[in-house]
């Protein structure tokens, strides 16, 4: 019987040995090995080749999101399935599109994680119900340029239009420019609406 061999990434120890012991109960799954941030993660990934890698969703530093697109960018066929223990649509919906093909709590029932990482492993998209429910409770904004994210996280520090504009170097028009935009990506009406959604969906970092 062929093993899926996984990589587990977290950055806490317990969480990666529990996971470990866990899995060691398979037959058919075993643990090639783990990491325990975004850099170890892409080192171990080169060199041990698994066929899937358990992700953390949150992460200090290099999070799970620019893991996963980093492994992605290196190989296209990887086969990433997002762990949390929570997590806002809008992450999820950031790491899906950052390459992952699946997402699952980590409170979940150990033969629920079986079956997304074997899943995942046949090229499969897994979404666990509860993360489904997260999604539709509170869908995800549509995705923001990286400008439109600077200029949001400078608004969420207090910045006027002009101190953003001189922050960022481009016209006092070019920041009003796309501060309409990104208020109608997020659906906010005004600035104090766009700090709000951005706080409450963590869109930036604060």
């Amino acid at each position: 019987m062929d093993k899926t061999r996984v990589l587990i990434v977290d950055d806490h120890s317990i969480l990666r040995m529990g996971l470990a012991s866990l899995i060691g109960t398979r037959k058919d799954i075993e643990v090639a090995g783990d990491a325990d941030g975004g850099p170890a993660a892409l080192k171990k990934f080169m060199q041990l080749k698994p066929d899937v890698v358990i992700m953390d969703l949150v992460m200090p530093g290099m999070d799970g999101i620019e893991t996963t697109r980093e492994i992605v960018s290196r190989q296209p066929d990887a086969k990433i399935l997002i762990l949390t223990t929570f997590g806002t649509s809008d992450k999820i919906a950031a790491a899906l599109r950052a390459g992952a093909l699946g997402a699952i709590m980590k409170n979940a029932a150990f033969p629920d994680l079986v079956k997304a990482i074997k899943t995942t492993a046949r090229g499969e998209r897994y979404i666990a119900d509860e993360i489904e429910r997260i999604m539709e409770d509170d869908p995800p904004v549509q995705e923001l340029s990286q400008r439109q994210l600077q200029i949001l996280e400078q608004m969420v520090r207090g910045l006027s239009n002009h101190d953003i504009s001189v922050s960022l170097g481009i016209s006092l028009d070019m920041v009003k420019e796309h501060a309409t935009s990104l208020f109608a990506k997020i659906g906010a009406a005004n600035r104090t609406e766009a700090v709000a959604i951005a706080l409450r969906k963590q869109l930036v970092a604060t």
